[in-house]
């Protein structure tokens, strides 16, 4: 079924909009517990650069309602759970990540919306990102500090793997763009093995269930769509294509990241 989307979007079609959305959208409206503070708070790195990704993706004028879709639902997202967790600090420390944060998210709002997505504007939206992620992330390794649970670090281990995979689809499209391609391939370079990594990280940790295992092997199959996007970097001249195949296979491989961290934020509930 996988293969069916995949092959499906890069005969140009606008199935996009079917991929991972609705999944993210669906969250718990309000912070339960730490684990499910790790899990939002790390989703809030996600955001920061799935916004980008969908902003870059509109800048190829690769316009379909997907892409669309993806920014104005994260956009809603991202506000929301800045709220639900700056609320539910329980410390002043990890309460001013989040007032910073509000700051960072203001001016980056204004680089996504301010003007239509274009070439001319991907550097300025690649700088403010990079502070919100920064700060995002920060918050989430407070949170798992504030956890001090074994299993608080996995959850922000695989919610970082949810980043890391729009990380490198944002890059990705950036480079399409011709925007600092040298730092644009480093990124992806240092994202790939850091996400590598941490995948047989929570394969063999001892709190992986088996219901887990078998998420990350379903994840396995995505990875190996999303990789092989990555590596037809700079090698056709179909930019539509390229943008299609790097974007419904982040998605995918997202969609499955974030059931493996939210199986193992539920372990603290069980």
């Amino acid at each position: 079924m996988q293969r069916r989307t995949l092959l499906t979007a890069a005969g140009y079609t606008t199935a996009w909009s079917t991929l991972g959305i609705m999944s993210l959208g669906t969250a718990q409206a309000q912070v339960t517990d730490l684990n499910d503070a790790i899990n939002k708070a790390g989703r809030q790195r996600m955001l920061s650069q799935r916004m980008g990704k969908a902003w870059l993706a509109l800048a190829h004028k690769s316009d379909t309602p997907a892409a669309r879709a993806v920014l104005d639902q994260s956009l809603a997202l991202f506000e929301r759970q800045l709220a639900e967790l700056k609320a539910y600090a329980p410390s002043p420390t990890i309460r001013d990540t989040y007032t910073q944060l509000e700051s960072a998210w203001a001016d980056h709002k204004a680089t996504l919306l301010g003007t239509a997505p274009s070439r001319d504007g991907a550097a300025a939206l690649l700088q403010a990102d990079a502070k919100v992620l920064a700060l995002a992330h920060q918050g989430t390794v407070q949170y798992e500090a504030a956890s001090g649970k074994p299993v608080g670090k996995l959850v922000n281990v695989a919610g970082r793997q949810r980043m890391l995979s729009q990380r490198m689809a944002k890059f990705c499209l950036s480079a399409m763009l011709g925007v600092d391609t040298s730092t644009a391939t480093t990124e992806i370079a240092k994202a790939r093995d850091e996400f590598i990594s941490a995948t047989e990280l929570l394969r063999n940790a001892p709190q992986a269930t088996n219901r887990i295992r078998q998420e990350l092997l379903l994840a396995d199959g995505q990875w190996v769509f999303f990789d092989a996007a990555l590596q037809r970097l700079g090698t056709s001249n179909n930019t539509f294509r390229q943008v299609s195949e790097v974007f419904v296979s982040s998605e995918n491989l997202l969609a499955s990241m974030d059931r493996v961290t939210g199986l193992y934020a539920a372990l603290g509930n069980s």
